[in-house]
């Protein structure tokens, strides 16, 4: 029988294949990301249909309170828990399910339940999860959401009175698959509202829309939580700006001025401003990644006018704009509060250097000058200790001839003595010479 040759070479193949594999080392980050594209999938969700959404923001501290807390209501309810380090966590329990999922600077709650209550909005999604749990969450709250989703069309005189009165924003989304009706301010139960109709949205479908929209929530709240911050350091930055253009105006001015006393002045406020920046930098870092996920979620909506209704993206983005335009206006004055600073303090300095380079100059001079002093009084120095190492000579030469004369030779002490002096002078200043070049040369 003839062999199949498409087989073997498929057999062989396979076994090169393993072969070659398990000479791979393999990276231990590449189950963690592939995981991560899985992680936070949309829920699948049929109309009609009742979530409650909420997110806390909390710190590192609190997370394994939070984990306590999700676990005593899966043993209420003899559910599996989470792992311990896991950062999503879905669970059917039974009469509702639960979507907990941590994210970088709060965690989310999601309790989804099938069905509508008597009235809208009457706590239906969370109506058998126990109150004292609520009132046990870890971290503070930020954001809260009753969202419902219903094929049957909604009158305006419902809609009114669902929101309660508040002006109501909508729009068509999903190309026009779906009506999605909100008002984004919190309403008497101290949730916002979202209602959203349509019978042609799939499950897959309607689970991503209700998933954009409570992101759409949640985000915009995060986003403005620097505002706060720029508008409570806004005088502070104008009272720093204020001091550099003082310190710039002593600069320029005319008379005497303390560079000294000003080059403080303005390391203090380098310090002072390097010491805001850094304090709010990872939060305005963070409300502009908040507020770009906003305006990519309004964007995916796709949406068209409702007759009647203001846009749900119009809305957002004008009321949201002008808050991160102030947090972005703070940060690009503390950037250019910086370079001025920089500025001036390359400017003073400056000017310091060449105050202390005339300073030294003039210390030179003066260096130079007391030298030339001192060269003259040590000539002077110099010739009279040749004229006094000579007078001692003289004086040793007349004990010489007062010792020659008693001796009994004849000499003439005074000629003697008029020819000697010369002769010593020039000895001498040719010894003191020698001895200045020998110390001189010394080490």
């Amino acid at each position: 029988m003839t062999p199949n040759l498409n087989t073997e070479a498929k057999k062989a193949t396979v076994k090169h294949c393993h072969s070659t594999r398990a000479n791979i080392v393999v990276s231990p980050l590449r189950q963690q990301i592939s995981q991560e594209l899985h992680n936070r999938p949309s829920p699948q969700v049929y109309a009609p249909t009742s979530i409650t959404h909420m997110a806390v923001r909390l710190t590192e501290k609190d997370q394994e309170q939070e984990y306590q807390q999700i676990y005593s209501l899966c043993q209420r309810y003899n559910v599996n828990p989470p792992s311990r380090d896991a950062s999503c966590y879905y669970q059917d329990f039974g009469g509702f399910e639960l979507r907990w999922e941590r994210h970088l600077e709060f965690s989310s709650y999601s309790f989804i339940r099938k069905g509508l209550g008597e009235y809208l909005f009457d706590g239906y999604a969370t109506e058998f999860v126990p109150q004292e749990w609520f009132d046990n969450i870890v971290g503070e709250l930020v954001s809260a959401v009753n969202l419902i989703i219903n094929k049957d069309k909604i009158s305006e005189e419902v809609l009114h009175c669902a929101f309660e009165g508040h002006q109501i924003l909508g729009s068509r989304v999903s190309d026009n698959r779906a009506n999605v009706y909100a008002s984004f301010r919190v309403h008497s139960d101290g949730f916002d509202r979202i209602i959203i109709q349509s019978d042609l949205l799939n499950s897959y479908q309607a689970g991503r829309l209700i998933q954009r929209m409570l992101e759409i929530q949640t985000y915009q709240v995060m986003a403005l939580l620097s505002l706060p911050i720029a508008r409570s350091l806004s005088p502070k930055v104008a009272q720093m700006e204020n001091d550099l253009v003082k310190i710039n105006q002593e600069m320029a001015g005319v008379g005497e001025k303390n560079d000294s006393k000003m080059l403080d002045k303005l390391s203090d406020l380098a310090g002072n401003t390097e010491q805001l920046i850094a304090d709010i930098s990872y939060r305005f870092s963070a409300t502009n990644a908040y507020y770009e996920l906003v305006c990519a979620r309004l964007e995916q909506l796709k949406e068209t006018d409702i007759e009647g209704i203001e846009r749900i993206n119009e809305f957002v983005t004008r009321r949201l704009s002008p808050g991160i335009r102030t947090c972005q206006a703070l940060s690009v004055r503390l950037e250019g509060l910086t370079r001025r600073i920089a500025r001036a303090s390359s400017l003073l300095r400056t000017r310091v250097d060449l105050t202390i380079e005339q300073q030294n100059q003039q210390l030179l001079s003066a260096i130079n000058q007391r030298g030339k002093v001192q060269l003259r009084l040590q000539q002077m120095v110099e010739g009279v200790s040749v004229a006094a190492m000579a007078f001692y000579l003289m004086g040793l030469l007349d004990y010489v001839l007062n010792a020659v004369t008693l001796a009994g030779f004849e000499l003439n002490k005074t000629l003697v003595k008029g020819f000697s002096v010369p002769i010593f002078l020039l000895i001498t200043w040719l010894f003191v010479r020698l001895a200045i070049r020998y110390v001189k040369k010394a080490p």
